[in-house]
C-alpha cells in the first residue's frame, strides 16, 4: 500500500522541480500542496495575498454585512412572492450547507432544498439531512443516480488518472439544481461557498466542474459503456442552463459572506438547533470523498487538503499556524478506519486490491488532455452569423 511520505516528497523537491522545500511564513500552504506556489521576499506566499483581495472584495461583517444581507433576502422574497418557493438550495448534510439551510429559515425564506445521491453517501450524512428538512419543514428533492452507471463513470475517471474525481458529483448536483430551478422557475441559489473557509485552493487540484464534454470524452475512452447508455446520470443540458441563466436570469447569493462565520461556532450551533453530527473532516459527509481526500489524494497526488483548509483559517483568524501544524502531524487518516473504507471502496466499485494498486500507480494525466468544452458557437462554426443577429435581438 502506497503511503503519503511528506519528509520523501521534500528531498525530492529539488530534483522533480527544479526548487527547494519552502512553506509559507504565515501559513501552512508549502511547495509540496503546490509545486508553482509563490513567496513574497518575507516568505509570505501568493494564497495569502489572494485570500485577502477575496476578503476586501466579497466578504461584508458587522452592520455592512447586515445590510447587505438584508438587501439579498428582501429580493428573494420579493421575486418569490406567491410562487411555492422562492431560492434554491443544495444540501449535502455538511457543515456550510447545513448552516445556510438554518440561516434561510431565520430569514424567513421558503427554499427547495436539492439533494443529489451518488451512492455514497455516510450514515451520518443521511442522518443530518433528514435532521435538517425535518426540523426546520422544507421540502426536499432528492434525485437518485443509478448506482451501476455512477460506478462506470467513477471507474474510467480513475483509470483515466485524472485529479479531480469529484466532478462527477459536482456536476450531476449542479445539473440537478438548474433543472429544479427551471422546473419552479426559482431565480435565485443560496450557495453555501464562502472567502472564511474555503477561498485556498490551488488551481492544479481542481478541474470545471460544468464540462459536459471532458466527462464524456473521458468515459469514451476508458469507459466500459457507451456515453448514450448513461441514462439516469443528469448530464448538465445547455439549453436548461441558458434558460436559468438568460429567461429566469438566476442569480447566485453567498449569505455565509454577509455574517461572521466561524466555523467552530456554526458547528457548535447546528449541533445544538439540529442534532447535526460532526463526520470528522471537511467534506467527508461521503464516504467516497473521504477516502478520495484522505487516501486517493495524498497517495497518487502528493495533495494533502488539510493544507488548504487550515490556511485558510488561519488567514480568516480562526487558527493559529502552530495549532495547524499540532493537526497537520496527525494521521491524514486514521488507520483502523482507512482500511475498513479501502475494503469497502474496492468491493462496492467491483476492483480488485491489484486492480486499485495498479490505478494508485498511474501518472497523473491533466483534464485538458481530454476534449474540453467550447462555446456553442465554437462547436458549430457555421452558426456564428447567428450569434450577431441574437445579441442585436
Amino acid at each position: 500500500m502506497k503511503r503519503y511520505d511528506e519528509q520523501l516528497l521534500k528531498n525530492s523537491l529539488e530534483a522533480n522541480y527544479g526548487r527547494p522545500y519552502q512553506q509559507c511564513s504565515i501559513s501552512v500552504m508549502d511547495t509540496i500542496a503546490d509545486p508553482n506556489i509563490t513567496f513574497d521576499a518575507d516568505g509570505i506566499c501568493n494564497y495569502y495575498y489572494e485570500y485577502k483581495k477575496a476578503a476586501q472584495a466579497h466578504v461584508l461583517t458587522g452592520e455592512a454585512g447586515r445590510e447587505k444581507l438584508a438587501t439579498e433576502i428582501a429580493k428573494i422574497k420579493t421575486a418569490g412572492k406567491n410562487k411555492p418557493y422562492d431560492c434554491i438550495l443544495g444540501l449535502s448534510g455538511g457543515v456550510d450547507s447545513t448552516y445556510l439551510c438554518l440561516l434561510a429559515k431565520e430569514q424567513g425564506l421558503r427554499p427547495l432544498i436539492v439533494h443529489c445521491d451518488n451512492g455514497w453517501n455516510s450514515e451520518l450524512a443521511q442522518h443530518n439531512i433528514e435532521q435538517t428538512v425535518n426540523r426546520l419543514g422544507f421540502d426536499l428533492f432528492t434525485y437518485v443516480i443509478n448506482w451501476e452507471e455512477f460506478r462506470e463513470l467513477q471507474l474510467s475517471y480513475l483509470k483515466a488518472s485524472v485529479v479531480d474525481i469529484e466532478v462527477l458529483t459536482d456536476h450531476a448536483f449542479m445539473a440537478v439544481l438548474y433543472e429544479q430551478a427551471r422546473k419552479w422557475k426559482i431565480k435565485y441559489v443560496l450557495a453555501g461557498m464562502n472567502i472564511a473557509t474555503e477561498q485556498v485552493l490551488p488551481s492544479n487540484w481542481i478541474y470545471n466542474k460544468s464540462d459536459v464534454e471532458n466527462i464524456k470524452d473521458i468515459q469514451q475512452k476508458h469507459g466500459s459503456l457507451p456515453v448514450s447508455t448513461l441514462k439516469s446520470f443528469p448530464f448538465l443540458n445547455y439549453m436548461t442552463r441558458r434558460y436559468c441563466q438568460s429567461i429566469l436570469k438566476m442569480e447566485v447569493i453567498v449569505p455565509l459572506n454577509y455574517i461572521e462565520y466561524i466555523y467552530d461556532d456554526v458547528k457548535a450551533k447546528i449541533k445544538f438547533e439540529l442534532s447535526w453530527r460532526d463526520y470528522g473532516g471537511k467534506h467527508y459527509e461521503s464516504i467516497w470523498t473521504r477516502f478520495y481526500q484522505g487516501y486517493i489524494l495524498p497517495n497518487k497526488f502528493n495533495i494533502d487538503k488539510r493544507k488548504a483548509h487550515y490556511s485558510n483559517l488561519i488567514f480568516s483568524g480562526q487558527l493559529s499556524k502552530d495549532q495547524a501544524l499540532e493537526e497537520l502531524r496527525k494521521p491524514i487518516y486514521p488507520e483502523n478506519l482507512l482500511q475498513d473504507d479501502m475494503d469497502f471502496v474496492i468491493k462496492k466499485l467491483g476492483l480488485s486490491n491489484e486492480e486499485f494498486n495498479n490505478i494508485m500507480t498511474l501518472p497523473r494525466i491533466e483534464h485538458n488532455e481530454y476534449k474540453t468544452q467550447k462555446g456553442f458557437f465554437e462547436q458549430y462554426a457555421a452558426l456564428r452569423p447567428m450569434k450577431r443577429i441574437i445579441k442585436k435581438l
